[in-house]
Order: C-alpha cells, then sequence, then structure tokens
C-alpha cells in the first residue's frame, strides 16, 4: 500500500504492452504485482476481466490520495458492470453511453453529488489512459453534469441532546472494545475526524504541541494536520491504550506501535466498522433516525455545533479542515436566522 501523503511511482514502460495484452511477455510480472498490490488495497476491482482489471489498477495507483483510490475503484466498477451488461468494451465507450448511464443513476434517486464525483472517476480513468496510447477518446468530454444545491446535504445529523446521549451510550458500551468505543465515539464527535482519518491513524501520530495534545491526521489532498484532542479524548484515548498495553505486556503506552485504533488481532479497523458502531450506539440511546447514520453524521453534526457555539467561520473551518470556506458555510444551518442579521450589528455600531 502506498505511504499516505506519497505519490506512487510512474507507470513503468514495459506494462504498456500488458496492459493491451496481457499475456506472458515484458510486462507480465509487473503487471502480476500491479494487480496483486491494488487488490491487497482495494477489493472492488478483484474479479473484473484480467484486461479491465490491469487497466484500474494502473490508473488507481497513479492517483495520489488513499481516499481517492478507494471511492474512484468503486466508481469504475460500477461504471465496468453497467457497460458489461451492455456488450459494450470499456475503452469502446463514448459520449452516449456516459449520458445513459448518468439518467440511469438519476432516475434511480442518486444525488447530484454522487453523481458528479462518478464522473469524475470516469473522467480521471480515460485521461489516463489517453495519456498512455490506450485510447484516445475520453467519453465523459461534453456530458452535462448534475447541478449540486451548496446548501443542501443528505447527511442526517444529530441535535444536541443526541450527540450527548450517543456520548453517553458509548460510554455504557460493555465488550472487549468498549474502551475503544468510547474514544472512538469523541474522536468523531469532539473532534470531528473523519472516519478514515481515524482509522488511518497510528499511535506514533500522537503528540504534543505549545500544552496541547495532539494527533497527525492525513486529510483529503494528503495534506497532513495537526488536530488538538480534548481533555475528554484524551482521557479515553489513554485508558484505551493502556489497556492494550497491559494485554500485550508492555509497561507504557509509549511502547505500543500500530495502528491508534486496532482490532483484537491487531489490525486497522475498517471504514465500515465504524459506520456499524455508530448505528448501533445511536439504536441503544434511542436516537430515532440510528438507522439513517452514516459515518459523516458525527463529523457533521460536530461542525454544525462548533457553528452554532459561536465559533468563528475561519476557526471552524481549520476545525473542519476544509480547504474552502464556503464548505464550511453548509453546516451553518441558522446562517438565514433574521436574529443574526448584520443590519442589527451596523445599527449598534453607528448608533
Amino acid at each position: 500500500m502506498t505511504t499516505p501523503g506519497a505519490r506512487p511511482s510512474a507507470l513503468p514502460a514495459t506494462l504498456v504492452p500488458a496492459m493491451a495484452d496481457p499475456e506472458p511477455g515484458s510486462g507480465a510480472k509487473v503487471a502480476g504485482e500491479l494487480i496483486a498490490r491494488v487488490r491487497a488495497e482495494l477489493p472492488a476491482v478483484a474479479g473484473l476481466g484480467q484486461r479491465e482489471e490491469l487497466l484500474a489498477a494502473a490508473w488507481l495507483m497513479s492517483l495520489r490520495s488513499a481516499r481517492t483510490r478507494r471511492a474512484y475503484a468503486g466508481d469504475l466498477r460500477g461504471w465496468l458492470g453497467w457497460l458489461d451488461g451492455r456488450g459494450t468494451d470499456v475503452l469502446a465507450a463514448g459520449l452516449v453511453h456516459v449520458d445513459l448511464w448518468v439518467a440511469r443513476q438519476q432516475g434511480q434517486g442518486a444525488e447530484a453529488a454522487s453523481v458528479r464525483r462518478r464522473l469524475s472517476a470516469l473522467s480521471s480513468f480515460y485521461r489516463y489512459c489517453a495519456a498512455h496510447d490506450l485510447g484516445g477518446l475520453i467519453p465523459t468530454a461534453g456530458v452535462t453534469r448534475p447541478a449540486v444545491d451548496p446548501d443542501y446535504t443528505a447527511t442526517v445529523g444529530l441535535d444536541r441532546d443526541e450527540a450527548r446521549a450517543l456520548v453517553a451510550a458509548a460510554d455504557a458500551d460493555r465488550g472487549p472494545q468498549a474502551l475503544r468505543t468510547a474514544a472512538v465515539t469523541r474522536l468523531l464527535l469532539h473532534n470531528a475526524l473523519r472516519v478514515d482519518e481515524a482509522c488511518a491513524a497510528d499511535v506514533a501520530d500522537l503528540g504534543a504541541d505549545a500544552g496541547h495534545r495532539v494527533l497527525r491526521v492525513t486529510r483529503k489532498g494528503a495534506r497532513r494536520a495537526k488536530v488538538p484532542l480534548t481533555p475528554a479524548t484524551v482521557a479515553a484515548l489513554e485508558a484505551y491504550l493502556a489497556e492494550r498495553a497491559r494485554l500485550a505486556g508492555l509497561d507504557d503506552i509509549r511502547d505500543l506501535a500500530g495502528p491508534l485504533l486496532a482490532t483484537a488481532s491487531g489490525g486497522r479497523p475498517r471504514q465500515g466498522h465504524l459506520w456499524e458502531l455508530v448505528r448501533r450506539l445511536a439504536r441503544a440511546a434511542d436516537i430515532e433516525a440510528w438507522d439513517r447514520l452514516s459515518p459523516h453524521s458525527p463529523r457533521h453534526s460536530a461542525i454544525t455545533f462548533a457553528l452554532d457555539a459561536g465559533a468563528t467561520l475561519r476557526d471552524v473551518q481549520d476545525y473542519a479542515g476544509h480547504k474552502d470556506p464556503r464548505t464550511t458555510r453548509r453546516y451553518d444551518h441558522a446562517r438565514d436566522s433574521l436574529d443574526r442579521n448584520a443590519a442589527y450589528a451596523v445599527a449598534a455600531y453607528l448608533a
């Protein structure tokens, strides 16, 4: 797997013939290694035809962000399945195929933002193929992309009482991973971490800076950031790590290594594990919309709470790790409140 933040190596020249005709030859060994590497990181590419799997593997490993690779792998898999059902080769698809594919998704109720992301994946894939002389046609060129309402989000959030109930349910959880549950819930809800940021963090990423306990995470775009941890989050993490150290026969949590959040076998949890955990806790907390929560719900709620609590837009933007303040503004559900209209502030200032 590619180290976070590092750009995967360029496509070996010997691989190009193998991509066009993946029979034993000069590029076969490299092709096999590439496919094995992608299968280990991205199970979504497994089971494709040999040629399609090699095309997907080469393209995906050219992408810098592990987060993007995961999302785009599923998007390409869906596209290839749709083409296969119509007897169309992936390198022979045209604009009409893309238009029909988009129309089908919209007819099934897909969100505009999801369709746009899938189109971005296809555009990236076909640009890559064209750059390596594997096909000159980029079928997404000229496609009309669905408009996204900047003020709308399909994410179901929590209100203040529900968030408190979720934390209480985490603290009341039982079982061998109860301490991890308490730590995970606070990382997501107090510190607004993305699920993949929490899953990718290592024990070595914990540290201190200017009197703050911090966690170094990899944000979107492979950007590294230091996240200051709340005292409650630190306490939950230390209790969890101390128990892990004890079970491992270590005297100090500083002797621990590996994932910050670990499975019973010491591996890294899948994002789906945390999604299931959030829903299970929400159900235990009697949260009505428990079955409609997503991995993004705690983060979405935390950013909204920060704005409701009066934190400045700039500070909340940093807290959320957003590059564009307009993204942060989408979480300010009270921004149209007449009570907050700037006219009152201007009148008071001039009085």
